[in-house]
């Protein structure tokens, strides 16, 4: 290929994969919002029905599931069954949240709730049940967590297929590297920073697997089809997986 072509060819692809960049990561956050939200409502059936109403009209928005009183529904937002819960009291409505499973679908409930609430009269009150960590109240760090991890597995399996490992050494190479990341990312997030507070090992075992699951598919690939595998694999994850993932907000946003 001439200069001239390989100038063209450069001064094309820049902007391609800038607008491809774009895409994937301004659309998702341009469009993000709740669908088929999982959302419980509490309280007696006639209670309930206006304000189940007034939530179906943001059609295909939530999932909504009934129980029949507030501990029920409590219990559902601990298992992680619905991101929330309405329980209409005779005191008014109270909401129940869980900004440990995401502090953007606390905030939007509170938001959407209240709005809905306000026709009432009644002031709405607010607990969140499963409450963030205080050293990451909005989740951000979680959140920056996954871009680290995703290429971490990237270059994993990249070094693996370069260095023409293959069967048990190649197996034995992804696994030892994403458990070696597992420990050192709990160590960081856990240990140092504070921002999980979960069981440690169970921590380190997902952020593990999380790396593995990318690393095996690189390498995979690349055993397929060669080096081109690679890149094949690098472009899912980094603009389709990781700013379509809702690791930000929530998958159902």
């Amino acid at each position: 290929m001439s200069a001239s072509r390989r100038l063209v060819a450069v001064v094309l692809l820049v902007p391609l994969l800038a607008a491809v960049a774009l895409w994937a990561f301004a659309w998702p956050a341009a469009r993000t919002a709740p669908r088929d939200l999982p959302l419980g409502v509490a309280g007696p059936a006639a209670a309930t029905a206006p304000l189940e109403r007034q939530l179906a009209q943001q059609e295909g928005a939530f999932d909504l599931h009934h129980y029949t009183d507030g501990k029920a529904a409590r219990e559902a937002v601990e298992d992680r069954t619905v991101y929330g819960a309405v329980v209409v009291t005779a005191e008014g409505p109270e909401l129940l949240t869980a900004s440990a499973a995401s502090p953007v679908v606390a905030q939007l409930l509170r938001e959407a709730v209240a709005e809905r609430t306000a026709a009432t009269g009644a002031g709405l009150r607010t607990v969140d049940v499963v409450a963030a960590p205080a050293t990451d109240p909005r989740g951000a760090a979680l959140g920056a967590s996954v871009l680290p991890l995703a290429l971490a597995g990237i270059a994993a399996g990249a070094v693996v297929s370069l260095l023409g490992l293959r069967g048990i050494r190649a197996v034995g190479a992804l696994v030892g590297a994403a458990a070696l990341v597992g420990l050192v990312a709990a160590a960081l997030a856990h240990s140092w920073l504070g921002v999980l507070t979960g069981d440690w090992w169970a921590e380190a075992a997902v952020l593990g697997l999380s790396t593995l699951a990318v690393s095996a598919a690189v390498a995979g690939c690349a055993a397929l089809v060669g080096t081109p595998g690679i890149g094949a694999v690098s472009f899912l994850v980094m603009f389709l997986g990781n700013p379509f993932s809702g690791a930000a907000s929530a998958p159902r946003m």
